[in-house]
């Protein structure tokens, strides 16, 4: 989840680096995360804001007992529901949940950039989110396959 956090709108390359010094500095529980103050993430990397973010989610997992157990036995629906309950967990954030660390096969985030332009190669134009969602309905139930392929598609 937090992974998913410090790929937040930036590049791979950059959420990658911020991943590896938060590793090497940190050990990456809810309960080290919680213990571990602001200006020391701001020093690996993240945001004010992000900070703020890694606590928030650190919190919500303790405070709620989450874990993959706990998400692994909901629907796509209601992690996304559960999860954007979270202050700094959005959408597109629920969603990289669902496809990286669950493993869920009928994900298709039409929130997230690399997607929009992976339709822009495919289909020659740009599209609205409404009618990307309507052709990936003929993706289903492996939408998540028809992600990952859209952003191959671009690189």
């Amino acid at each position: 989840m937090i992974v998913s956090v410090l790929r937040q709108q930036v590049s791979m390359a950059s959420a990658e680096a911020t991943r590896e010094r938060l590793e090497d500095t940190v050990e990456v529980t809810p309960e080290a995360l919680l213990d571990t103050d602001r200006s020391t993430l701001r020093e690996v990397g993240l945001s004010g804001q992000k900070a703020t973010y890694v606590h928030n989610i650190a919190e919500a997992f303790l405070e709620r007992g989450y874990s993959r157990e706990h998400f692994e036995a909901e629907s796509d629906a209601a992690v996304i529901d559960e999860l954007t309950q979270i202050k700094g967990v959005g959408t597109w954030t629920a969603k990289m949940q669902l496809l990286f660390s669950l493993g869920r096969p009928d994900v298709f985030p039409v929130e997230d950039l690399g997607v929009r332009k992976g339709m822009r190669v495919v289909y020659g134009e740009d599209l609205e989110r409404s009618r990307m969602a309507e052709l990936a309905e003929r993706w289903r139930p492996y939408r998540s396959y028809a992600t990952l392929y859209l952003w191959h598609a671009v690189d």
